[in-house]
């Protein structure tokens, strides 16, 4: 019995050409994936330009709204004044009219311009004395909450007592009558210092706090580095309150010491001109006190701003 053969595949004559064909490609096909195309060139980078911002207008500016409408305000406010004195016919006796009082200012500004050195000089004194005496006491109270506790209510009636009352004794103890103003003047502008730093020296982060506790530091390194950053809005803002205060306890002072001749302030103008029926005298002695209490303010605010601005969200704010 003979053993079969395997039979070989029949390749139909059709089949033959197309196989015959479908080879090179195939193989063109495989030679081709395997070849990595080139890569494509990277696109140039497009220059983008940021556009700068628009500038506001100028009366848009906060900067110029601050200084601006105060004075609009002002100018027709005095305008007001100067025509209810000229349509009422009031006499300059009683009220005396902006221009009249313009007209005795420069007038009279050989004795107002002396005696508004004199006072600027007792409240700049004052104002300086109260805020180094308001500092360290601060720095005393926030040493000792029982410190604080057991001094503060002095300071509280220093401030409650009326510095009428006390500058006349002031001014008998102490012989020299520009030192015994400047005490008082100093004792009216101290407590908001003292309030206001202390506040600010105990308003320090927990989280900090501790922080400088875990790191051991001493309570001079808190003190410097840590408390007295957080205490200086609070700082400034007593600046703002005891600049103002400062004058009016030098006014205050001069009116009660009644000195007079070259050392007389503002306060012994306005005295001596109530007594001889010179009121538009008196309005420009009142108006130059005004103007100076307007400047210190202003001077105060910058300073803050010139602290603080950098840093601290109160001076960046965009309202």
């Amino acid at each position: 019995m003979s053993t079969p053969f395997p039979s070989a595949p029949v390749v139909s004559p059709v089949a033959a050409p197309a196989a015959a064909t479908l080879a090179p490609r195939t193989a063109q096909h495989a030679n081709a994936s395997t070849i990595a195309p080139a890569p494509a060139p990277a696109p140039a980078k497009a220059v983008q330009y940021k556009p700068t911002p628009a500038r506001l207008p100028l009366m848009a500016q906060p900067r110029v709204q601050r200084v601006v409408y105060p004075l609009l305000v002002g100018m027709a406010l005095v305008a007001l004044w100067q025509g209810l004195v000229t349509g009422l016919e009031l006499p300059p006796y009683l009220v005396p009219s902006p221009v009249l009082m313009m007209k005795t200012l420069f007038t009279d500004w050989a004795a107002l311009g002396g005696s508004l050195w004199v006072t600027v000089k007792i409240t700049v004194l004052a104002f300086v004395v109260a805020t180094v005496a308001g500092v360290l006491i601060s720095f005393l109270f926030v040493q000792s909450k029982r410190i604080e506790t057991a001094l503060f209510p002095y300071a509280v009636l220093l401030q409650v007592t009326p510095i009428v009352a006390v500058a006349p004794l002031i001014i008998i103890w102490v012989k020299d009558p520009m030192a015994s103003m400047v005490i008082c003047a100093a004792l009216v502008a101290l407590f908001p210092i003292i309030s206001n730093t202390t506040l600010g020296l105990r308003s320090v982060e927990p989280d900090l706090q501790a922080y400088f506790q875990l790191n051991r530091a001493t309570r001079m390194q808190t003190l410097l580095r840590l408390r007295i950053p957080s205490a200086l809005p609070y700082f400034f803002g007593g600046l703002r309150i005891s600049s103002g205060l400062a004058l009016i306890g030098a006014v205050v002072a001069e009116f009660v010491a009644g000195t007079g001749g070259t050392g007389a302030g503002l306060a012994y103008q306005i005295l001596q001109a109530g007594f001889q029926l010179n009121i538009p005298r008196m309005f420009a002695a009142l108006l130059l006190i005004s103007l100076t209490g307007v400047a210190l303010f202003a001077l105060m605010a910058w300073l803050t701003r010139a602290a603080l601005g950098s840093w601290h969200a109160s001076e960046n704010s965009m309202d």
